[in-house]
């Protein structure tokens, strides 16, 4: 069964389903958003699907200013705010009936697989995390010796102003472009227009062509890989050995990853970075039958 749900997150109304698998309850739940751009219509609901055939509750939203959310200005890219979300989400979900607040998952894809790291290492009410070819970022993260880098990104999407000044938001422009040289886009490569235009343009999907990028001041720059050693919980990489996004370099996530402090799991397949998102597919199949596995050995759900 799904149903809409709706939960506050920063003075907007955040719009995702809520999938109930049929088992017994309580429930382990996995919590989840799209990546760059997207909306919970491309793809990202088929993984719910997956997880909920493996015994999972699952909420599954827009990030604010997407899709189905609300919250102004629209379609703006900033993972403050995503991580704001997250973190939002995970508080409605333990309101939830019949869903076991101490197994609740995170799952992240591209950029939202770099948010679910920062959040991650900032929430202990996670028990385990998925990411599938996380964006961490073009270069490994500065030294942090002392982890004032990862400790302050905590502190800032707990309670940190997250909000940009006028000067600090780039755009509009659009996310994908078939011609670079008079229409330069977001994301450069081909096969990023190919899926966008492909699963965006698809009915009621509430994608549109258009991001802007906000920076706001805050006490540390933005560095995912920075936070992997805060985590403890199991956590899963899924990554492609020929991603082509930049800041999802596979030398620069194989770094995040082994600085990981708890159970870790790597699976490489291969792709790229949209290949796990293209459905059905067989690259889609080992991709939710990884995480679904995994998922299941971590939280271990109810079965009939």
């Amino acid at each position: 069964m799904r149903r809409t749900v709706r939960f506050d997150s920063e003075g907007a109304e955040l719009s995702g389903w809520y999938y109930t698998p049929d088992s017994p309850p309580p429930w382990p739940l996995v919590v989840m958003a799209h990546g760059f751009s997207a909306t919970k219509q491309m793809v990202a609901d088929r993984y719910a699907e997956a997880f909920q055939s493996a015994g999972f509750a699952v909420l599954l939203y827009d990030h604010r200013g997407f899709g189905a959310s609300g919250g102004e200005p629209r379609q703006q890219i900033n993972p403050w705010m995503q991580a704001r979300g997250y973190l939002d989400a995970i508080s409605f979900a333990t309101t939830i009936e019949d869903v076991d607040p101490g197994r609740i998952a995170l799952w992240g894809d591209s950029l939202s697989g770099g948010v679910g790291l920062v959040v991650t290492a900032a929430d202990d009410r996670v028990a385990a995390l998925v990411v599938q070819v996380p964006s961490i970022g073009t270069a490994f993260p500065p030294d942090d010796p002392n982890g004032e880098i990862a400790e302050g990104m905590a502190e800032t999407i707990r309670t940190g102003s997250i909000e940009p000044s006028a000067d600090e938001i780039r755009g509009p422009m659009p996310v994908v472009s078939d011609d670079q040289q008079t229409h330069p886009s977001a994301l450069k490569p081909v096969t990023a227009f190919r899926w966008f235009t492909g699963y965006g343009t698809r009915n009621e999907s509430g994608w549109k062509n258009e991001i802007t990028r906000a920076r706001p001041t805050t006490p540390v720059e933005w560095h995912p890989g920075a936070c992997t050693d805060k985590i403890q919980c199991p956590t899963l990489f899924v990554v492609s050995p020929e991603d082509e996004m930049p800041g999802s370099r596979p030398i620069v996530q194989y770094d995040a990853y082994t600085r990981l402090d708890g159970p870790r799991e790597w699976v490489e397949i291969p792709g790229g970075h949209f290949g796990l998102v293209y459905h059905p597919s067989e690259i889609f199949e080992r991709a939710g039958t990884a995480q679904s596995r995994f998922l299941s050995e971590t939280l271990r759900p109810h079965r009939q």
